[in-house]
């Protein structure tokens, strides 16, 4: 598959990077694979999520293919943009097709990038999990790399206004050990086994952030069970499940 969108884009990022000072920090890069199809499973409190969980990847130079909303794909900028770099639309009243392209992709070797949370965290705590990323490695004969990403949401989360010019954010990404789903398993019980994997990532990034709200205000960006005043779990699943709630 011919790459010539995805590389600049990369490039770009990078430069975007370093002019507003992101400290980015990504640990347990050698869990993914360097050759192969592999399924990333990435935590979700940001609508940016995705820029650096591809991250993750880069040092062992793969370009993640991301299963995402088809409503992206028909934006007039973002659209031509999603499909150069072969990235992979879901309509959510008609998976069949996407998952199906997926596994084609996974045992085709390439890496596939998902948010089993299916939406935005609004608790910046790790939601229940749908089941398709363990189905489809399972399907394909590939490992799931967990992966959790923290301090994007203080950028652009869900029910905050974007600050994507704020400087000197810290930004982790952490891999964690890859697992290796079984056709003949209960896909229930391994996505429940990778909930807490990803519970564990999520856990370690919040532990060894670098920094803290600077106000009352400011806390914002941590989870309750942190001191933050992000809505809780309970409270957080009562506003996803209003009507828009869980766009």
């Amino acid at each position: 598959m011919a790459d010539f969108v995805y590389p600049p884009i990369v490039a770009a990022a990078r430069l975007m990077f370093r002019l507003l000072d992101n400290r980015i920090r990504v640990e347990g890069a050698e869990h993914v694979p360097a050759r192969g199809g592999a399924v990333i499973a990435c935590t979700h409190v940001s609508y940016l999520d995705f820029i650096y969980c591809g991250l993750g990847a880069r040092p062992s130079k793969r370009l993640v293919r991301f299963m995402a909303k088809h409503e992206v794909f028909d934006h007039r900028i973002a659209g031509p943009l999603m499909r150069g770099m072969h990235h992979i639309p879901v309509d959510r009243s008609a998976g069949r097709a996407s998952y199906a392209e997926a596994v084609e992709r996974l045992r085709a070797g390439q890496v596939v990038g998902v948010f089993p949370e299916a939406t935005i965290s609004r608790s910046f705590t790790v939601k229940q999990l749908k089941t398709g990323a363990v189905r489809m490695a399972a399907d394909a004969g590939v490992p799931v790399v967990p992966m959790a990403v923290w301090g994007t949401q203080r950028l652009w989360t869900k029910g905050r206004p974007k600050d994507l010019t704020r400087r000197h954010v810290p930004i982790s990404v952490i891999a964690g050990e890859p697992m290796n789903p079984q056709p003949d398993e209960d896909c229930e019980v391994r996505t429940k086994d990778l909930r807490v994997r990803l519970s564990a990532l999520l856990d370690r990034a919040q532990a060894n952030y670098p920094q803290e709200p600077t106000s009352e205000a400011d806390r914002w960006w941590l989870p309750a069970h942190l001191g933050g005043t992000a809505p809780t779990p309970e409270a957080a699943a009562e506003l996803d499940h209003r009507p828009g709630g869980d766009d």
